[in-house]
């Protein structure tokens, strides 16, 4: 074939594909491939989205216009676990009643990586402790701001590359789970290294501490029980591995006897505090027709034990309230999420991976009501000359109810408070950075981390 019949035959072949595809051809620029010709239609018949195959969320309508209880706010002396409390559940707190930012402060370095910088603010004794990108744990004064000590917690010798993990308070010391695969316990008044625990993985996910244990996961689903005078590790459990997971620094949860711990496979497994014995296991997993991402399991949000319940979320799209002997489910939403649920009062909040605010009977898991968090915060990035644009929509962390308010952060840098009762929008402030940290309370204040690794303190 000649150079000129080969030219020919591409310019006939973008003329076919250009008239098959009507997309394309509006999208040219300068008027290319336009036509006054009527666009083809689809025959008529019945229409069914692919969407309508999946079980949708929908308010219940006898619980249209019904109002539902919650309990006032109450001071808050102490966060001292990543979930404010062994149970991962602090109800309504008196916090930031003018919502202002009263002092942000640098705690060292920020994420490398979008939201690397995991681990939530613990507090007690006027003191907030925090964990950098880069495993440096700060003690800041809860009042100021000011910087009381820092320590580097990782191993010498080792390059710069883990990243994650949390830290908790109990009894003046500062326990710190490291994705160098290190656990370790801090002077909570000096920084001082008190003992330091090898283990075989990195443990991304943040500690909780209770009695004499420190409990954390690591990355191979491994539930660790250590002593929190030498470190020693009392017992461990080993669930089923699966290495594709959501980076969040989730903890476990417990209540009385019972460690109840959340594994990337999606299980949610109560196990005895003493040895380390299962009670029970439930998966909170379910597979979706329209979207492969359903298959990422993992229970990223904290479980949280209240009135004798447990409620978790997972990644894969189900948000249930389990009885918390039995592990047996009471009910299951279809909600993909990676927060911990707020149970309230007499509802459940919480927010889908998607934007959605849901707020659910807390008996029966029925809805009130639903709103799109989204709406109206949606921008462009990318793209050339008005190409290729992809819409960016923020991610959302919390919810914490405080001083009558819903407040949540988002990967935009925005706290935003919202009315309890209606979800309507209240205020909103500049945290000057991405959020992807859930707010901690304390002393009548909220305290978030930014992903740029700043302590901004809301009043």
């Amino acid at each position: 074939m000649t150079s000129r019949a080969l030219k020919v035959a591409l310019v006939c072949g973008v003329a076919v594909t250009l008239a098959a595809c009507g997309t394309v051809r509006r999208n040219l620029p300068f008027g290319l491939g336009r036509s006054d010709e009527p666009a083809a239609t689809a025959t008529e018949g019945q229409r069914i989205s692919v969407l309508e195959f999946e079980q949708q969320l929908a308010p219940s309508a006898a619980l249209s216009g019904r109002d539902f209880f919650l309990p006032g706010p109450q001071a808050v002396t102490a966060w001292a676990q990543p979930g404010g409390t062994p149970e991962n559940l602090v109800e309504h707190v008196i916090a930031a009643p003018n919502f202002q930012v009263a002092w942000r402060r640098s705690i060292g370095q920020g994420s490398q990586v979008p939201g690397t910088v995991m681990a939530p603010v613990v507090a007690s004794d006027g003191k907030l402790f925090t964990l950098d990108g880069d495993s440096t744990v700060a003690a800041v004064s809860a009042d100021s701001g000011e910087i009381l000590w820092r320590t580097d917690i990782k191993p010498e010798g080792l390059a710069r590359g883990g990243f994650g993990g949390g830290v908790a308070y109990a009894a003046g010391k500062v326990f710190v789970s490291s994705g160098y695969r290190v656990m370790t316990a801090l002077d909570a008044n000096t920084g001082a290294v008190l003992w330091r625990t090898t283990v075989d993985s990195p443990i991304h996910g943040a500690p909780t501490v209770v009695g004499n244990r420190v409990y954390a996961i690591d990355v191979d689903s491994q539930l660790f029980a250590f002593d929190v005078n030498t470190g020693a590790q009392a017992w461990a459990y080993r669930g089923i591995a699966e290495p594709a997971r959501i980076m969040r620094a989730s903890s476990p949860a417990v209540s009385g006897d019972t460690v109840i711990a959340p594994f990337s496979s999606g299980e949610l497994v109560a196990v005895r505090a003493a040895n380390g014995q299962a009670v029970w296991q439930q998966v909170l997993s379910r597979t979706s027709r329209t979207s492969a991402l359903s298959e990422v399991r993992d229970v990223a949000g904290r479980p949280v034990v209240s009135r004798g319940m447990i409620y978790g979320v997972s990644h894969s799209g189900v948000l249930s309230a389990l009885d918390l002997r039995s592990g047996q489910p009471k009910w299951q939403l279809p909600v993909t999420g990676v927060n911990a649920p707020l149970p309230v009062g007499d509802v459940v909040y919480a927010v889908s991976k998607s934007g959605q605010l849901i707020v659910a009977n807390r008996d029966t898991g029925q809805i009130y009501w639903t709103r799109e968090l989204n709406e109206g915060r949606e921008r462009n990035e990318g793209g050339f000359l008005g190409f290729f644009d992809r819409e960016v929509r923020p991610s959302w962390s919390g919810p914490i109810l405080a001083s009558n308010r819903l407040v949540m952060v988002n990967s935009f840098g925005e706290a935003v408070a919202f009315d309890p009762k209606t979800g309507a929008e209240q205020s909103r402030l500049n945290l000057g950075a991405p959020a992807y940290i859930a707010p901690s309370a304390y002393n009548g204040a909220l305290y978030v981390v930014t992903d740029r690794g700043e302590l901004v303190c809301i009043r």
